[in-house]
Formats: C-alpha cells, sequence, structure tokens
C-alpha cells in the first residue's frame, strides 16, 4: 500500500513542479531622476504601487529612495555608479562600508534583489572596465560577509555596443578589445549563477539607418518584412528578437551557453527633434505594448524559442536635465505630474487602444475576416503570422474542434485574423494582414463556432487568462496543464485499486 501511495504521489509532485516552473518573463521599469521637476521618492513608490509595477530599477543606492520602496512589495535593483568603481575596486572595506551604511539598514525591508557594478562600461568616457570584475568581487564579499550573497545578484549593465558584430544575429561576436575583462565577467556570472544584463535599443537601429530597418520592423508590427537569418534559417519578425539573438550568439561562441539574458532597459522616446520622426507618443505606446506582450507571453526568440526574458522599460519619466539631442530628455511613461503621457497594459493580456491608450471594452460590433480579394499564399503566410508570432490561439480550427469545418484557408484564416484583431484592441491596423484581413459588421459565428468579440465571455477569458499558445516554438504553460490535467484522475485511479 506504502508503495501504491508514492505511486500516486509522483503525478502530483510533477504537477506541482511544473506549477513552479510557470510564470512568465518579469516586466519592470527604470526610475532614472537625471531631472529638476520629479516627485518626491515616496510619491514615485505610490505611483509604481498603483501601477501594479513589481520590479523597479535605479541607478545608485540613494537612501531616499530606497526608504521610499520600504514595504511595498516592489522589488529593487540598485546601482554602483561608473564613478565609484575605482573606489570599489581598490579596497574591500570601501565595499564593506557602502553596504553598512547604504544597503543593510534598509534590507530586507526594501526587496533589493540586484546590484548593477558599473553601467555600460564600454561607452564610459573614462576606461573603466578594468575595475569592474574587482569591484564585483569585492561586492560579492561583503554581501558573503553579511549572509546575503544567495540573495542578492550581482552583476553590470552593457550596450550593445559591446558587440563588434550583430547582424545577422548567428554572427553576433563581442569586441575583442574587451576580452580582458570580459571573460572573467562571464565566469563571475556563471558561478553566480546571475544573468548577462545589455540594454537593447531598436529605436537607435531604426533612427540610424530607416533604409535598411523598417519602423515595423522596431515596433513588432505584423506588418514588418520578415528577416531571415542566412547562417540559420530563423525568421525574425522584429528587431527586439535579432538583438537579443546576437547577444546569445555572441555568448555561445565564447562557450558560455547557459547564461541568462537580461535587458535591464528598453524602450521609445515620445518626443524628438524634427529629424527623429519616429520619437512619436503613439510609436512609444505601440514599442512598450507590444514589449509587454512579447515578454509576459514567454514568446522568446527564435533561437530560444519560449525562453524567459525579464525586461526593464525605459523609463518612468520624461528626464529634464539629460544632454544631447531632444529624444534624450524624453522616454518617460509619466510626466513630472504624473499624469500619462500615454497609457500602458503592465499585464500584457488586456487591450490597449494604440491611438488613445484606452483600455478597449467593446469592439464597436465589428470583426476581422480573410478578405475575398487575398491570394492563397498571403492567406496562408498570414495564417501562420497570426498562430505564430502573432500569439494567437489557433487550438479552435485544428481537427475535431469546433471551428475545423468547413476545412477552408478562407474559413481558418479569418477565424485567426478574428481572434488578433479582438485581442489587439479591434483596431483597423491590427486587421491589416498585409491587405489580406477586412473588417465586418456581420458576426462570422456560425453552430458551435463562436468569433471573439471584445466585451463578450470569450473574449474577457482570453483578455485575463495565461497567454495565448503559439503553433510555434515552445507554447506557454496552459498547453502543459490542459494535457497533464486529464491525465492525472486515471493515472491515480489506476495506482489506487
Amino acid at each position: 500500500m506504502a508503495g501504491r501511495l508514492m505511486l500516486a504521489a509522483l503525478p502530483i509532485l510533477l504537477f506541482l513542479l511544473l506549477v513552479g516552473q510557470c510564470h512568465g518573463g518579469k516586466i519592470g521599469v527604470c526610475y532614472g531622476r537625471n531631472a529638476d521637476d520629479l516627485p518626491a521618492p515616496d510619491k514615485v513608490a505610490q505611483l509604481i504601487q498603483q501601477q501594479s509595477i513589481k520590479y523597479v530599477r535605479i541607478y545608485d543606492t540613494n537612501i531616499d529612495v530606497i526608504k521610499a520602496f520600504a514595504n511595498t512589495g516592489v522589488e529593487l535593483m540598485v546601482g554602483v555608479p561608473n564613478s565609484d568603481l575605482l573606489a570599489f575596486a581598490q579596497y574591500q572595506s570601501n565595499v564593506d562600508t557602502w553596504l553598512k551604511n547604504s544597503i543593510l539598514p534598509y534590507y530586507p525591508a526594501t526587496m533589493i534583489t540586484y546590484i548593477t557594478v558599473g553601467a555600460e562600461v564600454t561607452e564610459s568616457p573614462t576606461n573603466v572596465s578594468a575595475l569592474v570584475v574587482p569591484a564585483m568581487r569585492n561586492v560579492h564579499t561583503a554581501l558573503k560577509k553579511a549572509g546575503l550573497h544567495k540573495k542578492i545578484t550581482i552583476s553590470s549593465t552593457h550596450s550593445l555596443g559591446i558587440l563588434s558584430r550583430s547582424f545577422p544575429p548567428s554572427a553576433g561576436a563581442f569586441n575583442s578589445s574587451y576580452a580582458y575583462f570580459l571573460k572573467p565577467m562571464l565566469e563571475f556570472l556563471v558561478e553566480n549563477q546571475a544573468p548577462f544584463m545589455v540594454d537593447l535599443y531598436p529605436y537607435y537601429a531604426y533612427q540610424n539607418s530607416p533604409s535598411n530597418v523598417s519602423l515595423n520592423y522596431a515596433l513588432f508590427s505584423p506588418q514588418s518584412q520578415d528577416v531571415i537569418d542566412p547562417n540559420t534559417g530563423l525568421v525574425y519578425t522584429n528587431m527586439f528578437d535579432a538583438q537579443v539573438d546576437s547577444i546569445f550568439f555572441a555568448l555561445m561562441a565564447l562557450n558560455f551557453k547557459t547564461l541568462k539574458i537580461m535587458i535591464t532597459e528598453s524602450g521609445w522616446p515620445n518626443k524628438g527633434a524634427a529629424k527623429e520622426t519616429g520619437a512619436t507618443p503613439d510609436n512609444a505606446q505601440t514599442y512598450n505594448t507590444n514589449l509587454i506582450r512579447h515578454v509576459v507571453n514567454d514568446s522568446g526568440t527564435p533561437a530560444k524559442p519560449g525562453e524567459e526574458i525579464d525586461v526593464y522599460i525605459f523609463s518612468l519619466f520624461n528626464e529634464n536635465r539629460k544632454p544631447g539631442i531632444e529624444s534624450e530628455r524624453n522616454w518617460g511613461l509619466f510626466f513630472p505630474d504624473k499624469s500619462s503621457i500615454y497609457s500602458l497594459d503592465w499585464t500584457g493580456r488586456g487591450n490597449v487602444d494604440v491611438m488613445t491608450g484606452a483600455n478597449i471594452t467593446s469592439a464597436n460590433g465589428t470583426w476581422c475576416i480573410a478578405s475575398a480579394n487575398a491570394s492563397e499564399t498571403d492567406l496562408q503566410n498570414a495564417l501562420n503570422w497570426a498562430c505564430g508570432p502573432g500569439n494567437v490561439d489557433c487550438s479552435a480550427i485544428q481537427p475535431s474542434q469546433p471551428c475545423y469545418q468547413p476545412d477552408t484557408l478562407a474559413s481558418h484564416a479569418s477565424y485567426a485574423f478574428n481572434s488578433y484583431y479582438q485581442q489587439n484592441g479591434a483596431n483597423v491596423v491590427a486587421c491589416d494582414f498585409s491587405g489580406a484581413g477586412i473588417r465586418t459588421t456581420k458576426d462570422p459565428s456560425y453552430d458551435t463556432c463562436v468569433y471573439l468579440a471584445a466585451g463578450n465571455k470569450m473574449s474577457t477569458m482570453n483578455s485575463t487568462s495565461l497567454p495565448a499558445q503559439s503553433n510555434s516554438g515552445p507554447v506557454p504553460c496552459a498547453k502543459y496543464f490542459t494535457t497533464f490535467l486529464p491525465m492525472l484522475a486515471p493515472v491515480m485511479a489506476a495506482v489506487m485499486l
């Protein structure tokens, strides 16, 4: 009997293990303070809580900021500025004193989970790269003395400029001139199970080379032209994935295949100079909305499908004291008075109108179906995209499912197009599919095949449930639950007989 009970427990243990592994990538926000008109830190902490943001990055260990996040449940990433690297690298006592004064009095009431030692050091006007690893080691030693080296993770952030080549992604390679500090740093990260942190900006790829990088490709738009890596055959639908994979391949080339990549900055400016035509609130909202969905849906990248990627959006506020061109001061999500520059759905599962920023609750009685004028090739390509990178749950058009019949390309495409359309705010752009889609005011539902419409039960479930499944790459946890749960009861019953 005991043996049978142990066998019966195995499926439950497997299920619990599965549950423990099922969590999407995390979305945080960067709280930069290079401005003279920002709210007090306690007001900022309240704003972040109101937005249900759980992860925040700051760039130093400002005491007022750290205290403001005490008992908020927000996890904080703090930083050692480049200007402090020399002192941190030279003497352990400097780091011990810093930890004693800046971290220990406020931990764990303030949930400090990461310390970044240096920020984009290869971009620094003074060469401080050689100081990074010694400083990291001293911070680790100080944390170990305090018993916190397993609770607070140490890393350092980098720009994409650390690569000598990023296109095609499979040719990603680190600049050889950084090898003297890069290899020991990567070894430190592996030894301490810390992520490789990088700041990625598709905006700059577009702004610096609009003839080679389209706006649609930079914004995750379904209308973008796919880019195929000639070495691997991997298909890229957006610049963000291409940049992430260029880092992954660069790490793999140095035999650091297991390092997790974390994106510590990414975003889009809401305003720019006259020549910065892409810097608009609409584009910023579109990019960040699509980025959030991409992360929480565990879409991963072509080279690492289904991989969880944590991302911090830059930035919470516009920062009016930043030098440089106009866009440098306008990456914020909020004005200094805490009003939104544009709206974001931080869950990644709701609907936000990309024009107004309003949450969508009604489709105004419209649906999206396949255009009668679209070619079969265009319909098939659009269907593949919707059920793949578009993250539409296409299970209803599989054999024996409610919307499989009639088994025609137009019928299946119509169902997938409409699902994508409703999930993305029911706006005109979401029904384009490069001309293969068309909007209609007639409900295309038939028999037991019910087409989504904003506000109905199925649509509500879709916007609040687990991320939509994709037909390409590993699917999110929902599939494992639906596959495993029906098997659980009969297995247990058989064992107990």
